[in-house]
């Protein structure tokens, strides 16, 4: 059989997760020899989306897909990227007037292909598109170029990701959850071949709520009025997913999650 490592990052929080993660690349390429890396980035400038200086800096190191989700709007920076490059994507099912495209064929050096989609859920967020319509739609395009085919699901439900996950079940290679910056304890490989996980976790400081200073979040939720989140500081750790895929059928092989470092009570 011959496989496939694709290396699947999860959303990286503020400048100081971008440092980190750029800091433990060199150690993770070594650890789980990914022949592609993705890398969601849609919190890097203060929690909402990134600039081409923040996109080059990743792929400089070595990534070869940004997705992102819905925090990209928030800044107007994000917007002449998502125009220019083919390899940075936002969710497929927003409105097409909108810059960007979500999905993109990577060609490897050794001319592999590896389709990568985004596409955004619709409980508890905006009222865009259908995403599992706009998936299928996708897959048809892209599964003329290649049988690999790793979606990140930008969703806030975990009830909607494993129904995209079933959904796509045996048509892509893995749908990975993103948003909720919580890494989920449900990673497997679903019946007909397609690796699953609710959410790959956060990049960034976990001294925080979800990325932001938890003084802050408390505020907010004690308080009932608005204060702005800034992005915490301490305690940072890459989360992601390492895939195992068969390249002939786009089947996966395997799904491991990871943290780097590990939780004290992790192994």
């Amino acid at each position: 059989m011959r496989t496939m490592n694709i290396l699947f990052i999860g959303d990286v929080v503020g400048h100081t997760g971008l440092r980190e993660l750029l800091r433990q690349m060199p150690e993770l390429r070594e650890r789980f020899r990914p022949d592609c890396i993705i890398v969601n980035g849609e919190n890097i400038v203060d929690g909402k989306g990134l600039s081409e200086k923040e996109a080059n800096e990743l792929f400089s190191a070595g990534v070869h897909c940004i997705t992102t989700g819905n925090h990209v709007w928030e800044n107007w920076k994000s917007r002449p990227l998502l125009a220019e490059r083919t390899d940075v994507l936002r969710p497929m099912n927003y409105p097409s007037e909108n810059p960007g495209r979500g999905w993109t064929l990577i060609t490897l050096p050794d001319q592999r292909v590896v389709a990568v989609m985004q596409a955004q859920g619709r409980a508890y967020m905006q009222a865009i598109d259908c995403p599992f319509k706009a998936v299928d739609a996708a897959i048809k395009r892209v599964a003329m170029n290649t049988k690999i085919i790793v979606l990140d699901f930008h969703a806030d439900a975990s009830a909607e990701k494993i129904a995209m996950g079933w959904h796509c079940d045996g048509r892509v290679s893995a749908v990975l959850g993103t948003h909720t910056h919580t890494q989920t304890a449900d990673a497997r490989v679903l019946p007909e071949g397609t690796a699953f996980i609710s959410d790959v976790g956060m990049t960034g400081p976990y001294d925080s709520v979800l990325g932001m200073k938890k003084e802050i979040a408390l505020k907010r939720l004690l308080l009932q009025t608005a204060h702005k989140y800034e992005v915490a500081e301490n305690d940072h750790r890459v989360a992601g997913v390492a895939l195992v895929v068969d390249e002939v059928s786009g089947k996966a092989v395997s799904i491991t999650p990871f943290m780097s470092p590990p939780f004290q009570n992790q192994s």
